[in-house]
């Protein structure tokens, strides 16, 4: 079971909360069946091909019991896994999202990321109004020298007050774009997105 948390205890993850192998056996279906629901309202789809998956505290922690679980490298990976994965938990004034572009076709999808490049630097919400940029996670360029963009990229939307207001009571549209020139498209929220990621903030 994926344990209740206070706001304040659910913005790092640290040692203590990751499960030993054995006992994520045996709470791993329950943990999976729990992700597909978590991640059903914080899943947008965006365009054809790009899906954008708001994370907290809980998708990041389970990441890292399925990077642990993949890789089997015993206590020594854990302190990777908390620093690749724990920085990507919202602080509580921020969204943090991880955009894929899916395509199952290993020709296609190299082809479509060929015409993409810079694509992570024209991700937007547009909250009411107002227009907040998405800020790259990690410095490390996402668009090769020959132009082919990442088929994952990684985010944050630092939000002013007056706009996490907006996130929390739902006072106006929130829309997820994407402006790259071959590819421009937009998503509306639903409500149920909306409100999970106003757990997200202060």
């Amino acid at each position: 079971m994926i344990e209740d948390r206070s706001i304040a205890t659910r913005r790092t993850i640290s040692v203590a909360d990751v499960l030993p192998p054995a006992e994520y056996e045996r709470v791993r279906k329950e943990w999976r069946a729990r992700m597909l629901d978590l991640k059903r309202n914080r899943r947008v789809a965006v365009g054809p091909f790009a899906t954008v998956l708001f994370e907290n505290w809980e998708t990041m922690r389970y990441q890292i019991h399925e990077m642990l679980r993949i890789e089997r490298g015993g206590e020594e990976q854990i302190a990777d896994e908390i620093k690749a994965y724990a920085p990507l938990i919202p602080n509580g004034r921020e969204l943090v999202a991880t955009m894929m572009f899916e395509i199952d076709d290993p020709d296609r999808r190299a082809r479509m990321l060929a015409t993409l490049g810079g694509v992570e630097r024209t991700v937007y919400l547009k909250i009411g109004e107002s227009k907040v940029a998405g800020v790259l996670e990690s410095e490390v360029e996402r668009t090769n020298e020959d132009g082919k963009a990442s088929a994952i990229h990684f985010f944050r939307f630092p939000l002013t007050p007056d706009r996490a207001a907006v996130v929390k009571s739902g006072s106006a549209e929130i829309v997820l774009g994407i402006g790259h020139a071959n590819y421009a498209h937009m998503a509306m929220l639903t409500e149920s997105v909306r409100s999970a990621l106003a757990d997200d903030l202060d």
